[in-house]
């Protein structure tokens, strides 16, 4: 049996929190369960948010928790060619598409759907005159690079309805319309969280990975790029968020519950993950 691989991938976005500890010792106490490891990424391609004071507070809080995690670190923002690549990949096989639709456009497209308002946005299925598009570029209109559903289905055919992946150990089909054309690049930013995680996933041999049920719906998209991509799919283990006293997810803007507050205020690593253990 190969090594099992999990990670613990947050973005340096703000400090980590009470529901970080929580997750991160789920995940590299599966690994140590396993006999595995468990890698560190730092998923810092919003450069408009994440900062590098974030970042090395990442670093300090889960060594002060008494995780360990192999070096050297992975960090997305230096391998953005590798994500621009798979984009080009897609873009000739001609499942991805230029929208240059706004939020608030689509959000009217979505309230106006005749049959299921509220629905995901999907694109549509003609291939935008290229004329037009080449003028919209020059006019350096603003687009976002979108996952075409219905061309994915037309590439896969029948294995479209076949795919699956394992979610708890329960074997769950991949239904990819649950979060619609997905955006997975924009004309300033050349990746998103979906291809730039799955490229990760594949490139370093995770095997496993735990993280919150939030990102459920994400997963049936991920599916969907691993097998479009050729990329194995891990198993998954999806665990319920964290929530205070109150049954209020924790925020990075809780400042009073993050890990290097607490550090700061004497709490010791064995108490705050205990008290994270009993949260939820």
């Amino acid at each position: 049996m190969n090594e099992i691989v999990t990670r613990f991938a947050p973005s340096p976005s703000g400090y980590l929190h009470l529901g970080h500890a929580a997750s991160a010792a789920l995940a590299f106490g599966f690994a140590k369960k396993n006999s595995g490891k468990c890698l560190l990424r730092i998923e810092d391609i919003d450069t408009t948010r994440c900062k590098e004071e974030f970042e090395q507070a990442i670093y300090e809080d889960l060594a002060w928790l008494g995780f360990k995690w192999p070096t050297p670190t992975r960090r997305q923002t230096e391998h953005l060619a590798d994500y621009a690549a798979v984009l080009d990949k897609l873009r000739d096989m001609k499942l991805v598409y230029r929208c240059f639709k706004t939020r608030k456009e689509i959000l009217n497209e979505i309230a106006r759907a005749p049959h299921n308002p509220g629905e995901p946005y999907t694109g549509p299925r003609e291939v935008m005159d290229e004329g037009l598009e080449k003028e919209l570029v020059a006019e350096g209109k603003l687009y976002a690079w979108r996952l075409s559903l219905y061309r994915s289905q037309e590439y896969l055919g029948r294995q479209y309805n076949r795919l699956s992946f394992m979610n708890n150990g329960e074997k769950v089909r991949a239904g990819p319309a649950v979060l619609g054309d997905v955006i997975l690049a924009r004309k300033d930013v050349g990746t998103s969280y979906h291809i730039a995680c799955c490229h990760d996933d594949a490139l370093q041999g995770v095997t496993d990975i735990v993280r919150g049920v939030d990102l459920l719906d994400s997963t049936h998209i991920h599916c969907l790029l691993q097998e479009l991509m050729g990329w194995p799919v891990p198993r998954y283990h999806h665990h319920a968020l964290l929530v205070d006293k109150d049954g209020k997810r924790f925020s990075k803007r809780d400042k009073s519950l993050t890990l290097r507050a607490l550090r700061q205020s004497g709490a010791s690593p064995q108490n705050t993950l205990a008290h994270a253990s009993q949260l939820g």
